[in-house]
């Protein structure tokens, strides 16, 4: 039993039902099967001590077993909502007396008579405030008998609010822990979107590895160039379209950039937006060219698409942190994303008992030092 009277049974319940759905939720549920409940303080403070903890686990759990030949690493960011300082302000100072304490609609009419109209937004401005977290999934490829890739396997998700260096040197532990490291001579495909701060930090800590460009985000780039040439919807831009994903598909990505400048330099000159946007696109697939050899990637069965990644970031960061209205402090928030990509994971009995055991170890040092 902990110092505030939960158990730990209580503290993982509790904890991992908040991964899941708002504290207010993890409320109702815990009283309508145990007809109690701790406070909706008391969850979070539970979430924010178990979270203390992820680090540490997530350093000092054991690598899969049954690993395949081939690790997959997919990158990608998602940008959640936060409280700016002003809000933070606001809620943390001194709150002004409640003149009407039984009716909600005057108290509300006098918390917005105290504040004040607020700014109207312009154009371009955001009201999200958003903090990017940095999610990675990475699993196993093995090899079959007739020479395909099997999977995946041993999938496992982390991500993080801390900067995006931070995620690819946690993955560079992650494979050197699965035994992929850079002197094993085992192959690494890691498949990003094309993030200019990602590929620096990929090229730093993954330097042997297979760097692949998602395919669905430069098919996304053509459907632009597309629409700087002919009508939206219009049935040339999808033929054009169709023409460079066949060039794409089979890497003659030299000629797609090529059929760029071609349509660019014929562009009317007063088009100055097209003429920009078909430029910056040209030198978007001229940076990235060496990874985008997707007829070799095909034919050697390896990804060319980041669905798992894709796919991680709605279920992982966007369904919990991202609806709602919700509005979060980076700090706190840091807590909970980590303890749902241990849930997600299926490590979270793993990780109760990681916890218990470095606490009770802890409490036996100080108990054993004390006079």
């Amino acid at each position: 039993m902990t110092s505030d009277g939960f158990s730990m049974l209580l503290r993982s319940y509790a904890t991992r039902i908040a991964t899941k759905v708002s504290y207010a939720q993890t409320v109702l549920i815990l009283s309508l099967f145990l007809h109690w409940s701790p406070a909706q303080e008391s969850i979070e403070g539970m979430v924010l001590g178990l979270g203390r903890h992820t680090a540490a686990w997530f350093e000092h759990a054991p690598a899969p077993t049954a690993d395949g030949e081939v690790l997959v690493i997919q990158f990608d960011s998602k940008a959640t909502p936060t409280v700016t300082e002003a809000e933070l302000a606001q809620r943390r100072g001194p709150r002004a007396p409640n003149s009407h304490p039984g009716s909600a609609r005057h108290r509300g009419r006098a918390a917005r008579q105290r504040r004040g109209s607020k700014p109207r937004r312009r154009r371009g401005d955001k009201a999200k405030n958003g903090k990017m977290a940095t999610i990675v999934v990475m699993y196993t490829l093995r090899k079959s008998a007739d020479g395909t890739l099997e999977g995946p396997l041993n999938k496992k998700v982390y991500a993080s609010y801390a900067p995006k260096r931070h995620a690819v040197a946690i993955a560079r532990r992650e494979a050197n822990k699965r035994g992929f490291t850079p002197q094993s001579g085992k192959q690494i495909q890691i498949v990003s979107d094309g993030d200019n701060d990602l590929e620096r930090y990929v090229g730093k800590f993954f330097p042997e590895a297979e760097h692949t460009i998602d395919v669905y985000h430069v098919v996304e780039y053509l459907w632009e160039a597309g629409e700087c040439l002919y009508p939206e919807g219009s049935a040339e831009l999808q033929e054009w379209v169709e023409a460079q994903k066949a060039a794409l598909y089979d890497s003659r990505v030299a000629e797609v950039i090529a059929e760029l400048e071609r349509r660019r330099k014929q562009l009317d000159a007063s088009r100055v937006s097209q003429r920009e946007r078909l430029a910056k696109i040209r030198e978007y697939l001229t940076k990235r060219q060496t990874k985008m050899d997707y007829k070799r990637l095909r034919e050697q069965d390896l990804e060319i698409f980041s669905g798992a990644v894709e796919g991680a970031v709605n279920y992982v960061i966007a369904q919990r942190f991202d609806s709602g209205g919700r509005r979060w402090i980076k700090e706190r928030a840091e807590a909970l994303l980590q303890l749902r990509c241990i849930e997600v994971n299926n490590d979270w009995e793993a990780f109760i008992t990681f916890v218990h055991d470095r606490t009770v170890h802890k409490l036996n040092k100080n108990t054993a030092t004390s006079p």
